[in-house]
């Protein structure tokens, strides 16, 4: 099928072009989203009556896109989740959910503008927003069990990392509550021999008596 495009479609062609595509991606995706029209020779009259007004408007979204881009791109946002204690969500992460975590923060992104696959794990991820055809910036999300987890996460400290340091830190605590134990012990065996055991005077007054 050949359509005509409004506007630029990644690996797919620039506006104006008359470009050969697959009817489903057309029917489902070009031409509901007003990205392209079919290429009757109608349409194609009709666009190059309104190429004028459609390339001015759109270099003023590419415009608009490209002051967006400048704040958002490098962006951290700190999305919290359930985790086990390998990393693994109890779900998923999704574009809705980057969507949301740039708005909350000031920025106006749509799920639609978010290229994600899935996350599935504990971590720092880099996500794509595409927020014009030929405009697009890239975001990291912070996906972590609690605030001060996304910090050390934030700080560069891996999921794995966060794990062994807080078995090092059980272990210590352990091997601490063994000694205090043990010097307990040590203490009250001596006092046990302190007692049992006659002190000289003792020995002396038993000695004289005899």
């Amino acid at each position: 099928m050949q359509v005509i495009l409004l506007e630029r479609v990644a690996k797919l062609g620039q506006m104006g072009e008359v470009v050969d595509v697959k009817p489903g991606y057309a029917r489902n995706f070009l031409l509901p989203q007003g990205k392209a029209l079919s290429a009757s020779k109608s349409n194609i009259e009709a666009f190059e009556q309104q190429k004028a007004q459609l390339e001015a408007r759109n270099l003023e979204t590419k415009k608009e896109a490209s002051s967006l881009a400048e704040k958002l791109d490098g962006q951290q946002f700190i999305v919290i989740r359930s985790a086990s204690d390998s990393g693994a969500l109890y779900g998923s992460v999704t574009t809705r959910d980057a969507a949301e975590a740039a708005t909350e923060a000031g920025f106006t992104v749509d799920r639609k503008q978010v290229v994600l696959q899935p996350i599935k794990e504990l971590g720092l991820h880099s996500v794509q927003i595409v927020l014009h055809p030929e405009v697009d910036a890239t975001i990291e999300l912070n996906v972590a069990r609690s605030p001060e987890e996304a910090e050390l996460q934030a700080a560069g400290k891996s999921i794995q990392e966060l794990a062994a340091e807080e078995e090092a830190a059980a272990d210590f605590e352990i091997a601490e509550l063994f000694e205090d134990i043990g010097a307990a012990t040590s203490e009250d065996e001596d006092l046990a021999e302190a007692v049992s055991e006659p002190s000289e005077e003792d020995q002396d007054d038993a000695e004289t008596k005899s």
